[in-house]
């Protein structure tokens, strides 16, 4: 990867990713009228750090020079610039930038969680019962023809997404009840229910695009035409497959607003397509890229001793960046027979050796999870549920695991020899044989006498040296499982289609999760092409917990649903938790971009506020 996670989770919902405010909290930028409270900013999880008296966010250099260019790496291909869609591959660099071509009703900053400010708004407004949301559009607002950015845009926009975008749109946005432009320059999302107190702030991440530009073009086909933006970046020169720029938009209507000072300071943010990481990496330390976020614990381990290490051109850093950790793990396609019972997937799961992994192939970078939430103390599930937690769980005891209430969810831990783990190996036999599994002629079979076989869908071949040690321990199950590579065009198209068995996933949580978990987690999305719901998940009960949390009125209600959602997957088995990294790896040439000092607490914040050393003079 080359971004940090933040970018992302706002691109995978078109703009702002995660919930963004808590009308709860009392706020300095906040005021009352009556029944009614309109804010400049706000946050889910404490005391915003900014008010309208603000000048800058603290994190930037308000005097950062503009101009120059930063070279990045893309892996794979592209063919359209529409990321809105299933349709087409948008690739990483325009999936990513998508959020600079197209600025945000508001923005979230890099060193506080949960938070927003208004960009193309001036204000956010929610009455008491949350059962609508009023926004005031800057009037200065424009595209980058020098159109208005208007109401009916928004309006617009939201139909465009949720009748013809990802699926995932019309989950998210399902509780809107009617979009309406109104007189004044502002816009009203009305709900089909109230006490949702998340629903008037997640309409702040609806993708905001053109009307005037749209109508007439088939938004649901994928498309190489450069599209009309309001970002402080448009699309430059490109060649399909190959490289893409994107160009500063030096007269861009928001550069002077507070929440814009001293960011988007490149003139050229350029994107070179490469066929996969390690041809990626050998353009970075031949100086053909300038920055890199590593994900791989090999090259960070054994590669960053090139010469331009040694000489002091090259700056490698481990960055501990505060909030949630996005969690790696194996994620089961429970669609398919074979993984519809959970004592399958724990049997599996037990055959996994973390501690060996990461002391023989990941240099000991890596951390394992015990949480969806990891990283966010009040939200993970620890020991025995208590409290509010346990009354929340004791409402689906009989249909849950007696387990989840008698014991702590514990992942099973070696002595990091790469020897068996006997006892793991025979609780992992006792739960297949209770699951209807014997081992005939060293293979596990069922009663029909059919192998228990199944398929590693992978886009990357770093991935096999990850797989393939999981496989060998398998095979003394009698599982046989086997590898399949895919190039990253097909990885995608499969991904998207639930075409696998099994898969490496990603779940990257907020510090005050709501209506996205029914995207991850919810039955309503099992079977949508295209969702987030990799493993399937069609669960009465988690569907209940995602609502107690949807509506939590409180944060000790919101972390105590979340606590006990996050027990009830765990030990629902759905992933094999894997890993996730404490620190954030990147490495730049240092005589080409330049980041602030410091940098942002919960974000490396590249390439956004960081700038090009040669444009100080």
């Amino acid at each position: 990867m080359i971004f940090d996670r933040r970018q992302t989770t706002r691109m995978l919902l078109g703009l702002a990713g995660g919930a963004a405010l808590n009308p709860s909290l009392p706020v300095p930028s906040a005021r009352a009228k009556g029944a009614v409270t309109r804010s400049f900013g706000s946050s889910l999880v404490g005391k915003p750090r900014y008010d309208e008296t603000m000048t800058h966010f603290g994190y930037v250099n308000p005097d950062a020079p503009k101009g120059g260019r930063a070279r990045l790496a893309a892996i794979g291909a592209f063919d359209s610039f529409n990321p809105f869609i299933v349709k087409g591959n948008v690739g990483s660099g325009f999936n990513l930038f998508g959020g600079l071509i197209y600025d945000e009703l508001m923005t979230n900053p890099m060193d506080e969680d949960s938070t927003s400010y208004g960009s193309l708004v001036e204000w956010i407004e929610w009455p008491k019962d949350y059962s609508s949301v009023t926004f005031k559009l800057r009037d200065e607002a424009r595209w980058h023809d020098g159109e208005p950015v208007t109401p009916e845009d928004v309006t617009y926009s939201f139909e465009l997404v949720t009748t013809k975008g990802r699926p995932l749109y019309r989950l998210y946005y399902e509780n809107v009840e009617k979009a309406e432009a109104l007189p004044g320059n502002m816009l009203r999302f009305t709900f089909n229910q109230s006490d949702n107190r998340e629903l008037p702030h997640i309409m702040a991440q609806v993708p905001v695009l053109p009307k005037h530009w749209w109508e007439g073009r088939n938004f649901d086909e994928s498309s190489m035409e450069v599209p009309l933006g309001s970002g402080p970046y448009r699309v430059g020169r490109f060649e399909a497959n190959t490289f893409c720029e994107f160009e500063r938009v030096e007269d861009w209507w928001g550069k002077d607003l507070p929440v814009n000072v001293g960011k988007h300071n490149f003139d050229i943010l350029r994107f070179d397509y490469f066929k996969d990481p390690n041809a990626a990496f050998d353009a970075f330390k031949a100086g053909q890229v300038d920055y890199r976020a590593e994900n791989s614990s090999l090259n960070w381990g054994t590669r960053y001793d090139f010469p331009a290490i040694k000489r002091g051109d090259v700056v490698k850093r481990a960055v501990e960046v505060e909030g949630p950790k996005a969690t790696q793990s194996f994620a089961f396609n429970t669609r398919r027979d074979l993984f519809r019972d959970r004592r399958v997937r724990e049997a599996v799961g037990m055959a996994f050796d973390f501690e060996w992994l990461n002391k023989a192939i990941f240099f000991g970078s890596y951390a394992r999870p015990g949480s969806y939430f990891q990283g966010t103390e009040d939200l993970m599930a620890t020991g025995t549920p208590e409290g509010r937690e346990l009354e929340i769980l004791e409402e689906y005891r009989d249909d849950l695991p007696p387990e989840i209430f008698d014991a702590p969810f514990e992942l099973p831990v070696t002595d990091g020899s790469g020897r068996p783990d006997r006892r793991a190996l025979r609780k992992a036999k006792k739960l297949l044989a209770d699951a209807g599994w014997t081992v005939k002629n060293g293979k596990l079979v069922d009663g029909d006498g059919k192998p228990f076989a199944f398929e590693f869908l992978i886009g990357s071949g770093a991935q096999e040296r990850v797989v393939a040690p999981f496989i060998k321990n398998l095979e003394r199950l009698g599982i046989e499982a086997t590898i399949r590579l895919v190039d990253a065009s097909q990885y995608a198209s499969r991904y998207r289609a639930f075409d696998f068995d099994m898969v490496v996933g990603r779940v990257t949580n907020s510090s005050s999760p709501g209506n996205e978990q029914r995207d991850f987690w919810g039955s309503a999305v099992a079977d949508a092409t295209g969702g987030r719901n990799i493993n399937g998940v069609a669960d009465p009960v988690v569907d209940a917990l995602i609502e107690k949390i949807v509506f939590s009125e409180n944060r000790e209600e919101l972390a105590a649903a979340s606590r006990a959602l996050d027990r009830v997957l765990l030990w629902g088995h759905y992933n094999i938790l894997q890993l996730y990294t404490p620190t954030e790896r990147i490495a730049w040439w240092k005589g080409e971009v330049t980041p602030p000092d410091p940098l942002p607490s919960h974000a490396v914040g590249f390439p956004t506020v960081w700038w090009d050393p040669e444009a100080e003079g």
